[in-house]
């Protein structure tokens, strides 16, 4: 997944303000960090976006 498909199904999901606050406000468990900074450090974003559906409702057809 590239980058800008994780932001294409963050901004569906949440909705563009929302999703861009939520990944820099909100520590992810499954991550042990926020969106951002899982990004920052090199995380997928394939593996950012399972943890993102494991944590919130994701409709499948996102997933």
């Amino acid at each position: 997944m590239r980058l800008s498909e994780f932001w294409e199904r963050m901004e569906a999901r949440f909705g563009s303000t929302y999703a861009h606050s939520l990944a820099a406000d909100f520590r992810v468990p499954a991550l042990g960090a926020t969106v951002n900074d899982a990004i920052e450090r090199g995380d997928s974003p394939k593996s950012v976006w399972r943890a993102i559906c494991q944590e919130f409702d994701v409709p499948q057809k996102l997933r």
